[in-house]
This record gives structure tokens, sequence and C-alpha cells, in this order.
């Protein structure tokens, strides 16, 4: 293998195609790929689930199969295997756990996923496949980093490997009775009476996921910090702060062949950029389609997602009549809480020109209408990432969103003094701020020729897998310490240049890296948020909040005052005090 081209096991609980429930498994089934297209070697596993179809457990070859222990349990562990568009995947086998009427509801969901953990550490020695880098994904996964430090890394097989836990949802933990731990994980005690897998008195995967992995991720930037705060921390924040130094935040990505106007057999026309016409053909199908008024000119709203809380249903039904108001039609597809389906199926008797509601899902009409609608909105109370907006630039369709999360990493504000952006988005968690942030793109709608210039944008964005991987593999040597062995060979005084990948709507950049070569203190009283954004472990995020808590507190008195900017615990202060004076 290459030099810097590494050996990754992904460790997930579905992924597209085999099995899906959301969008962990669109990261599973698309990332892989494109690590694999990154030079590495890359297997994925899962669990044999029951609800696999028929057409994949054809194709699966058996790989091995043994005994072995969870805490004092005896049981039966087999691995089978398939290459899917490239990726091998493993599948853990085990009936008893495994071939079940539903993937997550049950019972000793606690058990299912301890066992698949133990597993997939299990079996390595086993088929042959001794990764660099195991990665980890959501609660589910959570103890593979906690048993990995408890047992395996001792072992001289293991040793080496380093591990990466990502935070899909911060939301949904995996919480059970604290006697799991023993009786089902069978660590050591001292795990639990640390407090290191322990919240509110009960277990909890994702926390073992954050405690013990080597390097925690997130889906966005903007999410990594969010999630560190009591607002968005869903009760860990104080975790994450411990582990911040080792908490980072890449962004997902789409599949650029998956979401592909030009070839998806799903739309009624099929159109590139620059052909709006044809865009607008696709707008008048699914208006004939979903009964509603056929008006090319009539602005389109889209809605796709689960209708829950999170996605700002609330701020919707608040102000749903004065949306209306606005002259767009609204298009709505996705199941969830009975309050919300029971809302919008009643307001479409009193709109039956302009709203579709659709309680389902359906993935050809999810096609259908991300090419047919003119806007999609996402008012999302948190959003770790978001497909949704990356899907709606792929077809041309201009995202309103609020400012959290991947939305606000990835939409820039429509600005017409200079004619830049990529969408429109509000800040508030606010009915009326979203309202006037739809009605502000319902007006740029009728304005044809700014609008028209803003859907070609939109589809100029490059949000593929590709500027993810990148980041994963410099993460991936990060850990694995090539970075560190490039960069800082002794007496090399050369400058480096380490490209920076982000999407088109911003400017690619270059950090230089000078090589054993002492830095210049910067004043903290003094340097503006630029300055301290340059040194080694601040960065954008922690440069702004010591700035404005300069500028609500006045000046540092002593250097240890910069404990108290939110998220700078004593770890980060020891790493960023050198570089700094009063």
């Amino acid at each position: 293998m290459k030099k810097g081209k590494k050996k990754i096991l992904f460790v997930a609980s579905e992924a597209d195609p085999f099995i899906k429930t959301g969008g962990l498994a669109d990261v599973a089934g698309s990332l892989p790929q494109a690590l694999i297209e990154e030079g590495h070697d890359v297997r994925l596993v899962i669990p044999q689930y029951r609800q696999i179809p028929k057409k994949y457990k054809d194709r699966m070859e058996s790989v091995c199969h043994f005994r072995t222990k969870l805490a004092w349990r005896d049981t039966y562990l087999g691995v089978n295997k398939l290459v899917e568009d490239g990726v091998p995947v493993y599948f853990i086998d085990n009936q008893y756990y495994f071939d079940r009427d539903s993937i997550y509801e049950n019972e000793d969901k606690h058990e299912q996923f301890a066992f698949f953990s133990q597993a997939v550490l299990d079996m390595l020695p086993v088929i042959g496949f001794k990764p660099d880098v195991i990665h980890a994904n959501d609660w589910q996964t959570g103890p593979l980093p906690l048993l990995f430090a408890d047992r395996y890394r001792q072992q001289s097989y293991y040793q080496d490997i380093k591990t990466v836990f990502t935070i899909h949802n911060l939301r949904y933990q995996g919480q059970f009775a604290g006697h799991a731990s023993g009786d089902v994980l069978g660590v050591a005690p001292h795990h639990w009476a640390s407090g290191n897998i322990r919240h509110n008195g009960l277990l909890n995967y994702m926390k073992s996921g954050i405690m013990y992995a080597d390097h925690i991720t997130t889906v966005s930037e903007s999410y990594a910090n969010e999630i560190q705060t009591s607002y968005f921390g869903e009760g860990l924040d104080y975790a994450l702060r411990l582990r911040a130094d080792d908490l980072s935040g890449i962004l997902n990505g789409i599949s650029y062949d998956k979401f592909d106007p030009e070839t998806n057999k799903n739309l009624a026309v099929r159109f590139s950029k620059g052909e709006i016409d044809k865009k607008i053909a696709n707008k008048v199908h699914i208006q004939q389609k979903m009964g509603l008024e056929v008006n090319g000119d009539k602005p389109l709203i889209g809605f796709i997602s689960r209708l829950v809380e999170q996605k700002g249903l609330d701020l919707v039904k608040a102000v749903f009549d004065e949306i209306m108001e606005t002259g767009a039609q609204f298009l709505i597809l996705g199941t969830g809480q009975r309050e919300y389906e029971e809302f919008f199926k009643a307001k479409q008797l009193e709109y039956p020109d302009n709203l579709s509601v659709n309680i389902k899902y359906d993935a050809q009409l999810a096609d259908q209408i991300y090419a047919g609608s003119d806007m999609f909105l996402m008012p999302s109370r948190f959003e770790p990432c978001g497909l949704s907006q990356l899907i709606s630039f792929r077809y041309g369709t201009i995202p309103v969103v609020r400012e959290t999360g991947g939305l606000n990493d990835t939409v820039v504000a429509y600005n017409e003094e200079t004619g830049e952006g990529t969408g429109f988005s509000f800040a508030n968690y606010n009915a009326h701020d979203m309202l006037h942030t739809i009605e502000r793109a319902v007006s740029f709608y009728n304005k044809k020729g700014i609008w028209n210039k803003l859907v070609n944008r939109v589809m100029n964005l490059d949000y593929s897998w590709h500027n993810s991987a990148q980041k994963y593999s410099e993460l991936y040597r990060h850990l694995t310490g090539d970075e560190e062995q490039r960069l800082l060979q002794k007496g090399d005084e050369s400058e480096v240049q380490i490209k920076i990948y982000e999407p088109d709507v911003k400017p690619k950049s270059e950090v230089k890296v000078k090589k054993n070569k002492a830095s210049k203190k910067i004043s903290i009283n003094q340097a503006e948020a630029v300055e301290l954004a340059e040194l080694p472990g601040i960065g954008d995020a922690y440069a702004e909040r010591i700035v404005n808590y300069r500028e609500q507190n006045g000046d540092f008195t002593k250097k240890s005052d910069l404990t108290k900017v939110k998220g700078i615990g004593k770890k980060k202060y020891q790493k960023i005090s050198k570089l700094l004076t009063l």
C-alpha cells in the first residue's frame, strides 16, 4: 500500500443499500467508496439483519464462524461477506440478535449492540484484516471504543489500532440500566465508577464512545461547536468540552451519481445547469401529479422530512396561513408525529390547489419534489449536517434554512447588494423570522434574472463525498502519525503547504506551517479574531469566543481567565496559553 494510505474498518448499524432508516445509512453507503477512491483499503461492517433483501444475502459468502463470549454468555459469531460497488462489506451473523421484527426497537438492544461492537473486534484476527483505524458511528457502536480500551488494546495484535467515533445525532444516546456495564459489556468496574460511561445514573453508549475513542468527529463544523453548549449538548456538553481537543467537524457529502439531474430516471424530464425550462417542466409534472394548480410561474416550496419537532414544524404551524398568503404552493412528504400529520392533512382541505400533503416515504416522489420545487424549506431547531439542502443544490432548488449546524456551514445567505449567496436563511428560532425569510425568497423568485443566476450557481457547487473523504484522510494520517512525521522532520525549516478542501462556495485557502520555528506571542487583549485564529489549537470558533468574551467583560486581567471562555478547559488552556500574552 502507498505511503499515507490506510486500512480503515468502517463500523455502522446500517448502510445503504442493504438496510436504511436514516442518514447514517447514506453515509455508511457512500463514504467508504469515496475513501477507496482516495487510495485507502476500506472495509464496511454491519449486522446481518433479517430485513436485508434476499438478493444481497444470496451473494454473501461465509468468511468464518466461531464461538465467543459476551460477558458470561457463550454465543455464535458468523461473518459473511460480499463486495458492493468496490467496497468489501462484512455482515455479523447471529440470528438470536439480528433476526428480529425490528432493527432498533427491542428490549435488549443494549445487548444486541454490545454483541455487535465486540463481534467486530473479535473477528479481526480471524478474517486477517488488521486496520490502522476503526471508525465507529453513533450510539449503537459506542461500546466499541470502550471495549477496545478495556481489554483489546493491551493485546499485541490490537495495540497500534486507533479508534474514531462519529456523532451523527447527539439526541439519540443509547441509555440503559447501569448493571449492564458488567452483566452485558463485562468491563472493569472503574469505567462506571469514574463516570466515563455513566450519565444521570444510566449506562450511556454515546458517552462511552465520546470518552474512549482516540478522536471524535461530528458531521459539520458548526455542530461540533454547538454540541459543546448546554442548549445543543443534550446533557453531554460537559463530556464534549472535556474532549474538545480531540473533537472536530467534517461535513457530510452526498452521492453525485445518485442525485444527478442529468441521469436520474425518476425525473419526468432530465436536465442540466442552464436548462431552466426543463426544470420548470419538472415543476409542471409534479403539480399535475399531486393535484396542485398547474402554473409554471407559481413558486413551489418543497419539504421532505420526518415530521418531528426537531425539524422546525412548530414554527411552520404557527404561521402556516401567512406562508400560504405569499402565493407559493407547498408540497410535503414524510411521516412522523401524529399532531403534525393531522395538522397538515387538515390544512390540505383549506388549500386544495396549493398544498399537497403526502404522509409516507417514497424515494421516487422525493426525487421529483427536489427537481420540481423552486425552494426547499428547512427551519430546523438543530441539524447536525442535513442532506436535503445539499440534494436541493444538486437539482437547482434554493434552500430556505435556519442557521444551525450543517445548514449554517453550507447555505450562504443571499446578499442583494453583492449578488452573492446560495440560499436564504434566518438565525433566531422564531416563526416570524422564518416567515419573513420565505417572503424574501418569494420576492426574489419573481425577479427571474436574479433567480436564474442563483439556480445556476447552486448547481455548480460541489458537495460530493470527495471533499469529505479528503478531510477524513488527513484525520486518519494524523492519528496514525504520518502527518507529524511528514511535517516535523528534525532540521527541516521549509514551508509546507497544506491544502484545505472546501466547497466552491468558499475560496480555497492554504495554511502555511513552518517547522521548528518559534512563534511570536500574541496579546489576547489586543489581537483581532483573525490573528488569534491563525494560532495552532485556536481556530476561528475559539478566536471569536475569546474576542466576544473580551468585548463583553473587558480586558483579561490574567491569562488563566481564558478558562472562563466557553469551551476552553484546562487541557486546551495548557495547549494555547504558551502562545499568548496579556
